[in-house]
């Protein structure tokens, strides 16, 4: 068995959770975690591709995916209060009203 197989079982079952929540719930707050879960879970399967070949690309694009998502949750909850300040809801059914 690889090393690097166990990691990437548990990156894929993560993922899959994470793309559960993000079809499943309704609550952007539940959706907004679900999409950090996915992000994480690539990086921990990069990680451990880099881990198993020995080179540190892997590693390296792990810290390009973490600012990302570093800016993603400043935006991003940014966007859910102001939202829930107008609507009282974090509902993505109710922002259905928000077209133009």
């Amino acid at each position: 068995m690889d090393t690097a197989m166990p990691y990437v079982l548990l990156s894929a079952i993560l993922f899959a959770l994470g793309v559960m929540g993000v079809l499943i719930r309704r609550n952007a707050l539940m959706i907004f975690m679900s999409i950090e879960l996915m992000l994480n879970s690539a990086n921990l399967a990069l990680v451990a591709f880099a881990r198993q070949w020995g080179q540190l690309d892997g590693q390296m694009f792990v810290f390009f995916i973490m600012t990302v998502a570093a800016a993603e949750v400043a935006v991003g909850l940014a966007l859910i209060v102001t939202i829930f300040r107008a609507r009282r809801s974090t509902n993505v059914d109710d922002l259905a009203q928000l077209k133009g």
